[in-house]
C-alpha cells in the first residue's frame, strides 16, 4: 500500500488595479502618480503570505481611447510593483483588457477572458477564488464566474456601494480588511 500526497492547489485572488490596490486617478499613466491605497501591502502580503496567488486583472480603456500607450500603462505597472516589492509584495501576474466598452470583446470585465487566460498560463483551477474590486463591474466578473465578491470601499467603493444591484459576499473597507475576511473565513 503506498500514500500519495496531493499538492495543495493555491487559491487565486483576482484584484483589481486602480482604485483596489492603487490610488484612483481618472486614467492613470504617470509612474509618479502611483500611489498604493491604505492597506492594500498588508493585505495583499498577508494574502500571500497564507498561499493565495496574487492576479491583477483591469479595464484599461484609455489605451483603445488613446488617452495612454501601453508603453504608459507597463511604467504604472512597474511603478506599482516596485512599491509593494518594498513590503514584500510580488503579483504572479497582471492582466488587462485594452479594449473600450462598445468593442464587444471576451477579456473587458465582467466577461471572464482575462481570469480564462490566467488559469490557462498560470495553471489552477477556480475552486477557492475570489474577486476583489471597487467597480460593480468587479463585482459581476465574480458573479459570472460564480466566484465570491469583495467590495472594497476605496476607489469608487463607497459609490459602487449605495448603487450595488446585487449584493457582494463582503464589503471591506480596504484591502487589509478584505485579506482579514478571506483569512478568518479560511480559518473557521
Amino acid at each position: 500500500m503506498s500514500s500519495v500526497t496531493v499538492p495543495r492547489l493555491q487559491p487565486f485572488v483576482f484584484l483589481d488595479r486602480d482604485g483596489t490596490i492603487v490610488k484612483e486617478r481618472h486614467y492613470l499613466c504617470d509612474p509618479d502618480q502611483v500611489v498604493l491605497c491604505a492597506g492594500a501591502a498588508e493585505g495583499l502580503r498577508r494574502l500571500q503570505s497564507a498561499g493565495h496567488r496574487l492576479v491583477v486583472v483591469t479595464n484599461q480603456s484609455g489605451i483603445a481611447r488613446g488617452y495612454f500607450t501601453e508603453a504608459q500603462f507597463h511604467a504604472v505597472n512597474r511603478r506599482m510593483q516596485e512599491l509593494l516589492s518594498q513590503h514584500h509584495v510580488s503579483l504572479d501576474a497582471i492582466y488587462w483588457c485594452p479594449h473600450g466598452p462598445d468593442a464587444n470583446c471576451d477579456c473587458r470585465k465582467p466577461r471572464p477572458g482575462m481570469v480564462q487566460g490566467a488559469l490557462r498560463d498560470l495553471g489552477g483551477i477556480l475552486g477557492g477564488a475570489v474577486v476583489i474590486g471597487d467597480k460593480e463591474c468587479d463585482l459581476q466578473l465574480a458573479h459570472n464566474l460564480d466566484l465570491p465578491a469583495i467590495l472594497v470601499r476605496t476607489g469608487y467603493g463607497r459609490e459602487t456601494e449605495t448603487a450595488l444591484t446585487a449584493p457582494p459576499t463582503f464589503v471591506a473597507d480596504d484591502l487589509a480588511a478584505a485579506a482579514d475576511f478571506l483569512l478568518n473565513s479560511a480559518n473557521e
